[in-house]
């Protein structure tokens, strides 16, 4: 008898909600049944039913702190329903009201931003924007603080989204910073990796961790997202990962060294000889890496163009007298000009 009262009342707000709520006769008892009758259809499963009757009820609830339980059930719903655009833009809406929300107490504040990230992380990692998703969100101030106060595992996936978004490469240098903050605290083989390549230059080590890395992404259910592909099943994130983390691998080698073994390079990233010498001779001829392939000796040669200072100091000095000479040639024909005027 409840069951089918509470949908009635659902139906009849669904189909009469733009009628004024007087002559509807709803009142707060009303709205309350409408909230149960969503968590309920919630709990059947019925989720498409359950954001409709949660949107509806937002629209007419003036609790504020049970509008805002009504927007994480929306926000839940949308992403049992894989509806991804539609729950990313629930999470910002939920972003914003913690933010300029006034709670309790701060520790309320922070484990709220402490939800809203772990619950982000079914959207950034299914969403086509989601790489950038999750850099934006993490790396503001309140958020990376509360990573670093009680969430310090979430760097794991904000590591993982920098090594594969090659336009945020960027953020490299602050993420290495917030790892090393936080190596005492938490550590796992993708921050791990970082740093044995970008602040203990530690080749073999990174060797190590990349292949740990691996495992650990193809355990994790946010970074091991497997996708069918006929009779293959790939796990795009990973192969992602390998190759971005290989890239970085060369990049830091190539910085410090001017001839380099194939061989010792394809054993660093885990490659046979001749997967090495095709991966790098693509990278070369797609980069504006100045460097070539000697076949005989095996070896990868970084060219360097060595700087001459005294030309390049001889070579500013002329553009600078003859700046100097236009400036000062602009502020005197004025005045000749007014002079020959005066004389005539």
């Amino acid at each position: 008898m409840i069951k089918s009262k509470l949908y009635y009342f659902g139906v009849l707000c669904a189909n009469q909600l733009i009628k004024p709520l007087s002559i509807m006769q709803i009142g707060p008892d009303q709205i309350e049944a409408l909230y149960q009758y969503a968590k309920f259809q919630f709990e059947c499963g019925n989720y498409s039913g359950a954001a409709d009757f949660l949107y509806q009820y937002r629209a007419l609830c003036t609790n504020s702190e049970r509008s805002l339980s009504a927007l994480w059930g929306k926000l839940a719903a949308e992403i049992l329903m894989q509806n991804w655009d539609v729950a990313q833009e629930e999470l910002n809406r939920l972003k914003e009201i913690i933010d300029s929300k006034n709670f309790s107490s701060p520790i309320n504040q922070l484990h709220s931003r402490i939800w809203l990230m772990h619950w982000s992380l079914f959207i950034f990692f299914n969403h086509e924007n989601g790489k950038n998703g999750i850099i934006d969100l993490f790396f503001q101030d309140r958020y990376l603080n509360a990573i670093q106060t009680n969430a310090p595992h979430l760097l794991r996936y904000l590591a993982a989204a920098v090594v594969v978004n090659k336009r945020r490469r960027n953020m490299l240098k602050e993420l290495i910073k917030v790892i090393q903050q936080e190596q005492q605290t938490y550590k796992d083989p993708i921050t791990e990796f970082l740093e044995c390549l970008h602040v203990n230059y530690d080749f073999d080590g990174a060797q190590h961790k990349l292949i740990e890395c691996e495992q650990v992404i193809l355990n994790d259910p946010f970074l091991g997202k497997r996708i069918e592909e006929g009779n293959f099943i790939t796990v795009p994130l990973r192969d992602e990962f390998l190759e971005n983390a290989r890239l970085f691998i060369f990049e830091t080698y190539c910085r410090i060294h001017r001839c380099i073994d194939i061989g010792m390079l394809a054993e660093k990233m885990n490659m046979t000889y001749d997967e090495a010498e095709l991966w790098i001779m693509n990278l070369v001829k797609s980069s504006k890496l100045d460097a070539k392939i000697d076949s005989v000796t095996g070896n990868l040669i970084m060219t360097t163009n060595q700087v001459n200072v005294h030309e390049q100091i001889i070579e500013s000095m002329r553009n600078l007298n003859a700046r100097t000479y236009m400036l000062a040639k602009s502020l005197v024909d004025p005045g000749h000009a007014a002079a020959q005027q005066v004389g005539r």
